[in-house]
């Protein structure tokens, strides 16, 4: 294959994908009250092996190939397919560009005198599903075909808990944006509770990636490179670029092509940092965003770079990682049930015990089950997890189906469940949903 042909099949790809994500986005929205980031997800699966794999196999193979027939000296060898791997890399791109706009949003001025709720949230948000998983792993491990045979029980019990604890961190910013409320009191409390808890998450992920391999250097750097990384672009990272970005934004009252085009150099190079020391990349571009100048120099930075990114780039990210989703693993009653079971434990033991933590810290009870529903959302963070812990040999293919059918359920009663616990709810600081303008009573 040529690359003039892979060039043609990958804009094909790209009008399926975007086409999909609208339409479906549009009935989820209208007839099932969902946001589009999740129907994002769900088209994802639609367009992969669990539905168009099974009613038309031989044209999703076409559309989405994953391998690639070479002609060699010796024989024809099968290869990675150069489009999925473009599509990865634009997935990527687009993923970090839209947690750099969400961390341009996040106003720590909110978080005065709520660091205890936020902490307590997230705290809450790790302790209670560690302590579940440890009572759902003798379940686990009574059978074979969970984990690979050489997973020790604490190895295994890291990487549960660490599965039941993330918080979809990307989709819980984008619902805030979709339902207004990401610059309110609420949202940013919430998306400070599930940013810390991600990444401890990712650590401790790192950490049992580590012993598994017996590489602990490895988890020091991971955890001891994220704090520093943190505590640098949030105090001296903060006063350079408010120096040298805001100040220049303000004496000439425009956002200059080469402003921007440093401003984008320093977002990938944070990605690329964060993502080297073992934290996944959003939360370099997220740490970036919020080091950034506020006001109207965040809100130019926004214009540039939200609509394309949230029309065409972002949507490959769901649909990639829907690509390499397999529902149809789960097929016995026995698993059934263990789905089920792992499903109930995972909203007891996060969004539960959330939304009790937020209570005891003083929010109002409506207040702390909107915190409990949005933490408790996973989405494709999980999903992003659960290919790593496959990749590497920890969990094996029939785990990793029960784990992401539980990310689909906590990830799709977030929205109703907020739309009901909402009604009527007016936050100080709200947007129209969807947009940045102001709600009618505020303008």
């Amino acid at each position: 294959m040529s690359n003039f042909q892979i060039g043609i099949h990958l804009f094909l790809q790209l009008a399926v994908i975007i086409a999909t994500c609208r339409l479906v986005g549009w009935l989820g929205r209208k007839f099932l009250g969902q946001t589009q980031v999740f129907m994002e997800m769900v088209a994802g699966v639609l367009l992969g092996p669990s539905l168009l794999g099974l009613v038309a196999p031989e044209v999703q193979v076409w559309l989405f190939p994953k391998q690639l027939a070479l002609e060699t000296a010796a024989g024809t060898v099968q290869v990675g397919h150069p489009n999925m791997s473009i599509l990865y890399a634009l997935a990527q791109v687009g993923l970090v560009l839209y947690m750099f706009v969400i961390g341009l949003e996040f106003d720590l001025s909110l978080l005065r005198g709520r660091a205890k709720t936020a902490g307590l949230v997230s705290g809450a948000g790790i302790a209670v599903p560690f302590l579940v998983g440890a009572a759902l792993l003798p379940v686990l491990l009574r059978r074979s075909d969970l984990f690979h045979g050489d997973v020790s029980a604490p190895i295994a019990w890291l990487f549960v808990g660490s599965s039941i604890s993330i918080t979809a961190f990307p989709m819980l910013a984008r619902i805030l944006f979709e339902r207004g409320i990401a610059n309110t009191r609420l949202g940013t409390l919430t998306l400070a509770a599930g940013s810390i808890d991600d990444a401890i998450a990712w650590c401790l992920l790192a950490l049992v990636l580590a012993v598994f391999h017996k590489t602990p250097e490895t988890a020091w750097m991971t955890v001891g490179g994220g704090v520093a990384y943190g505590i640098v672009m949030l105090t001296a990272g903060r006063w350079l670029f408010a120096a040298t970005f805001g100040e220049r934004f303000r004496q000439r009252g425009e956002l200059t092509m080469d402003a921007f085009t440093v401003v984008i150099v320093v977002l990938m190079f944070c990605a690329f940092f964060t993502d080297l020391i073992g934290i996944y990349a959003v939360f370099g571009a997220f740490i970036c965003g919020a080091s950034m100048p506020k006001g109207r120099f965040a809100d130019r930075l926004t214009e540039r770079i939200e609509q394309l990114t949230t029309s065409l780039f972002l949507p490959m990210f769901f649909v990639y990682s829907g690509l390499n989703t397999k529902i149809d693993l789960v097929n016995t009653v026995e698993l059934w049930t263990l789905t089920a079971v792992v499903i109930l434990i995972s909203i007891l033991g996060k969004g539960v015990a959330c939304m009790v933590a937020a209570r005891v810290t003083g929010e109002s009870w409506r207040h702390s089950a909107i915190i409990g529903v949005l933490m408790n959302a996973r989405g494709l963070m999980e999903l992003i997890l659960l290919n790593i812990g496959l990749e590497r040999g920890v969990i094996t293919p029939t785990f990793f189906t029960i784990m992401v059918l539980m990310a689909v359920v906590t990830t799709g009663m977030a929205s109703p469940i907020y739309q009901l616990f909402s009604r009527g709810l007016v936050l100080p600081g709200a947007r129209v949903p969807g947009t940045r303008e102001p709600l009618a009573a505020e303008k």
